[in-house]
């Protein structure tokens, strides 16, 4: 031991001073990587993986969920008990036709079941690219049957399309459109749904009844029920029909939103031709319009959408012009009213003369204002560039109701009257829009000269 002058104490060797430090450090690094270890999977640590996975059983899908989160490495035990075939019967549930669940479980808890797995799945593989994301959750889902297209010989009284759709929606939400692309490419690929669609578009309509039936299931119930946001609906829905050709396009929307029977489920082709339809036949077709039309649905643009109007008005064959007005006057003003005017620029003002007429007697039918349909002819009346246009379209006004109320009339007067006694009623409904929507037409005249006195 030495001591320097003036101090009171022992130096200690500085090299002895690093050994001890970079003996510390060593038992330090240990203790660390003891340390991470077991805080990866906590205490779960120490329990073999078969009591790991009965734990899991007593666990809530949404608890098992929350525990994903924990680490990678539970993650990837989680992902390995969704592939056994104990976690298997734990979480794929599958009595899609029976509203009573085991536990007293009704249908509307088995979409919840499916939300929550869907979230499990969604947090699971997070750090995998959207194309092994999708690999391995078809190998889960991959024996479900009732979830594929063609895969459940009961699909009107099956809950499994639905709960597959939320289980997407929630699977997918937040993801970029460039990875719900992909996702509805698989599913295509899955489902073979662009070689059914074909089958179906290019077919005698009504001739492919039960495929006509399943592809409406699966796009309603998979794609487009689920989503909060319209502009996720948009999305799913320009995915579906932006493939096709126009005339196609039309076809397949009234496939997935037209008229069905109560009977047995499938698409009535009639309904537009026979006779005139209520409103409950028309919501899902102009709900479809107005979410195309809207600014959500990028690809669209309002020429794309009269387009499609005009082709839907025609399919399968040419519908009664009032079943087109009272579509037209649910799917909004704005899409109503580029309908109209549409006509008007291209010079079809005795085509538009006629709508005019049928507008106002939906208008009458349904009960709806009378002063809506004169505001739209005075707004449509803006469209035409001379005077000379403009009254040559009034002369056709009044022309229409004139000649259709002749034409009524002499239904009447033949004597062909069915059991509700229609053509009396029509005529009836007819006399009495016109003299409605005249008489708006001079409440609108007079107040405009009152207030120029």
């Amino acid at each position: 031991m030495t001591s320097t002058p003036g101090t009171s104490y022992t130096l200690v060797p500085n090299q002895k001073y690093r050994r001890r430090n970079r003996r510390c450090r060593q038992r330090c690094n240990i203790v660390d990587t003891d340390y991470q270890s077991l805080s990866t999977l906590g205490y779960f640590q120490t329990l073999p993986l078969e009591i790991f996975q009965m734990v899991l059983n007593y666990l809530s899908v949404k608890d098992i969920s929350m525990l994903s989160m924990a680490s990678k490495t539970i993650s990837n035990r989680l992902i390995n008990y969704i592939s056994t075939p104990s976690g298997n019967r734990r979480l794929l549930l599958q009595d899609f036709h029976n509203l009573e669940l085991p536990g007293k479980r009704e249908g509307s808890c088995i979409l919840e079941h499916y939300k929550s797995l869907g979230l499990l799945l969604k947090r699971c593989t997070l750090l995998l690219p959207t194309k092994d994301r999708l690999k391995y959750i078809h190998k889960v889902l991959s024996e479900v049957s009732c979830f594929k297209l063609n895969g459940c010989p009961s699909p009107l009284h099956c809950l499994g399309l639905q709960c597959y759709g939320v289980f997407l929606q929630i699977l997918t939400a937040g993801w970029d459109e460039l990875e719900c692309h992909r996702v509805f490419n698989f599913l295509c690929e899955l489902s073979n749904l662009p070689r059914k669609v074909q089958t179906v578009v290019s077919s005698k309509p009504g001739s492919a009844r039960k495929l006509e039936l399943r592809i409406r299931l699966y796009c309603r119930s998979v794609l487009l029920n689920h989503w909060i946001h319209r502009s996720d609906s948009a999305f799913w829905l320009t995915r579906i029909l932006k493939p096709w050709p126009m005339v196609n396009q039309a076809r397949l929307l009234y496939i997935i939103f037209g008229p069905v029977s109560s009977l047995d489920g499938h698409v009535v082709w009639q309904k537009m031709i026979e006779g005139p339809t209520d409103e409950t036949s028309l919501k899902g077709l102009a709900d479809a319009i107005k979410l195309l039309y809207d600014t959500e649905a990028r690809e669209w643009t309002a020429d794309d959408v009269i387009s499609l109007v005009d082709e839907l008005s025609v399919v399968p064959r040419e519908w009664l012009m009032e079943n087109n007005a009272r579509l037209l006057i649910l799917s909004g003003n704005n899409i109503c009213f580029t309908f109209m005017a549409s006509k008007a620029v291209n010079g079809r003002a005795v085509e538009l003369a006629r709508f005019m007429v049928f507008l106002a007697l939906v208008c009458e039918k349904d009960l709806y204002c009378m002063d809506w349909a004169v505001k739209m002819m005075q707004k449509v009346c803006k469209v035409f560039s001379t005077p000379g246009e403009r009254n040559n379209f009034l002369q056709c006004v009044e022309n229409a109701f004139a000649h259709m109320i002749m034409d009524m009339l002499q239904a009447v007067l033949s004597g062909d009257r069915d059991e509700e006694d229609s053509s009396f009623l029509n005529l009836f409904h007819l006399v009495n829009a016109q003299a409605n929507f005249h008489k708006e037409i001079l409440y609108l005249t007079m107040r405009s000269n009152s207030n120029t006195i």
